[in-house]
């Protein structure tokens, strides 16, 4: 049976309200760069044939998907949380700022706002588990984000093409913890986390043996 991606949409189009926010965030788990999210106003009972949770869709499909939704939506915000910051708060934390600095964003104050399983501290706003594949308008704000940081990855590999990031986005593969050893920790690594954090505390302790 097909999912009805408008169902929580259609909820709130009957109750009254008219400019629903979905929002979405990409690139909890990447060891470099970083959260982006996005909030998207769709209008009212829009529909876009094939539209799912981004992660669901193929590369094409989603800067196809990209396109359309930027030149329908009533509104749309993307909101960029670096990885200085992710260190300093924690990637969940981060993660709903990203969503936050997205419906500030967005031109039009929506009044009603449509979460992926993260609680934000807004009234009107429901967080839905699961939300980029249940709902239309958060499935939009997934597209927005995800084909946003991918943008930003492939202007890092243009930069680092020895860390591959076109391939991996930043994830950690085998092949970029390979990288990493190799050539090092860049500047917008998350040394947090715990791959970047092994790798940081194996040279200070070649360092402080070599002393």
């Amino acid at each position: 049976m097909e999912t009805d991606l408008l169902k929580y949409e259609k909820e709130l189009y009957e109750q009254g309200y008219k400019f629903i926010a979905g929002t979405d965030e990409v690139g909890r788990g990447p060891l470099v760069g970083p959260v982006v999210a996005a909030a998207v106003i769709l209008p009212v009972g829009y529909k876009l044939e094939g539209l799912t949770d981004s992660k669901k869709l193929s590369e094409k499909k989603r800067n196809a998907f990209y396109d359309i939704i930027k030149r329908d939506a009533i509104s749309y915000g993307i909101g960029i949380v670096d990885a200085k910051t992710i260190d300093e708060i924690n990637i969940y934390e981060a993660s709903r700022l990203a969503m936050e600095k997205a419906i500030d964003a967005l031109e039009i104050k929506p009044d009603y706002i449509l979460s992926d399983a993260m609680p934000l501290p807004y009234e009107n706003s429901k967080a839905i588990i699961h939300g980029d594949a249940l709902s239309e308008s958060i499935a939009a704000a997934s597209v927005i984000a995800k084909v946003t940081r991918d943008a930003m990855m492939y202007e890092l590999d243009k930069k680092y093409p020895e860390y591959d990031f076109k391939s991996h986005k930043g994830y950690p593969t085998k092949k970029h913890l390979e990288n990493l050893e190799k050539y090092g920790i860049l500047d917008n690594y998350r040394l947090s986390y715990k791959p970047v954090k092994e790798i940081l505390e194996k040279r200070h302790h070649e360092e402080t043996v070599k002393q």
